[in-house]
């Protein structure tokens, strides 16, 4: 149920059959280790969210596939990041243009960490200019709390790790290059840290985890966890409504 595949004489009654909802993808374009490609983020949003769409009629608006990476530096060449304030501005846009399409309800779901305080702070914005206008805004790595532990097993500050590994070992096996996995192993230097470092200050090959332990099945697995999930909050979304609505 893709929002580019409607007309404008189809999309509102396909908005009206899921509460006139909406799924926004955002990832990002950035390295991945030698051994992920550079749509990693971006294809595990849209790779779920196509699913759960797939599963629940609420229409998938397209990815947006440039994220806030700046912590990427440009040590590794393929990293494209917007700057928060213009992440916030687009998605903040997005949102009003898909209110006026009719959505009341937009679920913005991100696949790329940094990305967090930026969402928030569109989401804040959104909310307090349409107030006829829920959002929310989730986290495919973070979903539920058999994800989040699938995802942090390797690392506390995890990137091109086993949990992205092994979705791409399954999934997308072409943006894989597994000759590269069994040295791309680099440990998270930031248990202890006080403060937030760049990634070139933290990993010597833009890895932060342990490839080496992922499997296709595992991949397998956290994806299914992943869509059942996604989809269990999404449709709790569907019929949820305001808490307090008097005056």
């Amino acid at each position: 149920m893709e929002w580019n595949s409607q007309t404008w004489t189809e999309l509102p009654e396909q908005l009206a059959a899921v509460n006139n909802s909406a799924i926004l993808p955002v990832g990002a374009t950035e390295q991945h280790g030698p051994h992920l490609g550079l749509g990693t983020d971006s294809w595990i949003a849209e790779e779920v969210c196509r699913a759960v769409s797939g599963q629940t009629g609420v229409p998938m608006l397209p990815t947006l596939p440039y994220g806030c990476s700046l912590g990427h530096s440009h040590k590794w060449p393929g990293t494209i990041a917007l700057p928060p304030k213009v992440l916030i501005d687009t998605v903040f846009h997005i949102g009003k243009w898909a209110c006026e399409s009719g959505v009341r309800r937009l679920f913005i779901v991100n696949a790329h960490a940094t990305n967090i305080a930026p969402l928030r702070c569109a989401l804040e914005m959104l909310r307090y200019e349409f107030q006829d206008l829920m959002i929310a805004a989730i986290n495919t790595f973070d979903v539920s709390p058999r994800v989040r532990d699938a995802f942090f097993s390797d690392a506390g500050d995890w990137h091109a790790n086993a949990g992205e590994t092994a979705l791409l070992m399954a999934h997308k096996p072409d943006w894989v290059r597994a000759d590269k996995i069994a040295d791309a192993d680099d440990p998270d230097r930031t248990t202890s840290s006080v403060f937030a470092h760049p990634v070139n200050h933290t990993s010597s090959n833009g890895v932060t985890g342990f490839p080496s332990q992922a499997t296709p099945e595992q991949g397998d697995e956290l994806m299914r966890w992943m869509v059942e999930d996604l989809t269990a909050v999404i449709c709790a979304g569907i019929r949820e409504e305001r808490p307090y609505t008097g005056e």
